[in-house]
């Protein structure tokens, strides 16, 4: 990926400047070959934390590592020329102190080549994201259902309904004025949604949320198929990719059991011919 190549893409004040405008396309990527195939398409690429369980097979994202996202980091950003790669920094890196979320977003940054970090909370993060804006790290905050901490939320619930709606848009307007240049939303009312990306100014990107955000992101695995443990409701699979696999492994299989492959054209002769 050369540095000529990298000045196509769009930098966090590029994001921020598309409030109210055309919506900000996102996906999550974890490989090369992934990031690639997105790259054209997607205005950001996260390389999100859900890794752990759509790749690693992790029961929730509390297990991911620093060195995990690292690596998955630089995998993604040798797919990426023209989308804006953010980073999700994993559970316990940043939650101690605005030094230490510092120092691993500034690794992360380094390793990786992300152009921003995501990080997960409201107004208790607002001091965090603040202190880090300040020293040059761009940060994507992430409000409602916050998966770091689905054991205080109780588990992948809706999060924001009744009395918890004016809370959250404390949040979304704690996190926009310590400096987020952009503020995803998970699993919340549509309603609530509305009303948050109408009362902030910055970007709010949908997740489980609504189509009147100014963005939206889906895990990609979800939205291929390839991920099938669960579909939750706001997944919209635009593919078949795990059956139609399952089913190409199962033909394979049989195959070779039946040694029907592999076949003349798939060996060599021993001389060659033009292989």
């Amino acid at each position: 990926m050369s540095a000529s190549a990298r000045k196509t893409a769009p930098m966090p004040d590029d994001i921020r400047a598309m409030k109210g405008g055309t919506p900000i396309v996102t996906l999550t990527a974890y490989t090369t070959p992934v990031a690639r195939m997105m790259d054209a398409h997607c205005d950001v690429v996260l390389v999100g934390d859900s890794v752990g369980m759509v790749l690693h097979g992790l029961p929730s994202t509390l297990g991911v590592t620093m060195e995990m996202m690292e690596m998955h980091g630089r995998a993604v950003a040798r797919g990426l020329d023209k989308a804006m790669m953010v980073i999700d920094m994993p559970f316990g890196s940043y939650e101690e102190s605005p030094q230490q979320a510092f120092a691993n977003a500034a690794r992360l940054m380094r390793e990786t080549g992300a152009a921003a970090v995501k990080l997960e909370g409201g107004a208790h993060m607002a001091e965090t994201i603040a202190f880090l804006t300040a020293r040059g790290v761009p940060v994507m905050a992430h409000l409602g259902l916050t998966p770091q901490s689905i054991n205080t939320l109780g588990g992948y619930k809706v999060q924001g309904r009744d009395t918890q709606a004016d809370a959250m848009v404390a949040d979304a307007r704690a996190v926009a004025g310590a400096g987020a240049f952009s503020v995803v939303l998970e699993k919340v009312p549509a309603t609530l949604a509305d009303r948050i990306t109408g009362g902030i100014e910055i970007p709010t990107i949908g997740i489980g949320a609504s189509a009147g955000c100014d963005g939206q992101v889906l895990v990609v695995d979800d939205m291929l198929g390839l991920f099938t443990a669960f579909k939750p409701k706001f997944v919209k699979r635009y593919a078949t990719l795990g059956e139609d696999g399952e089913a190409a492994i199962a033909a394979y299989a049989a195959d070779v059991r039946a040694r029907r492959f592999p076949e003349p054209e798939h060996t060599f002769a021993d001389r060659a011919q033009g292989e």
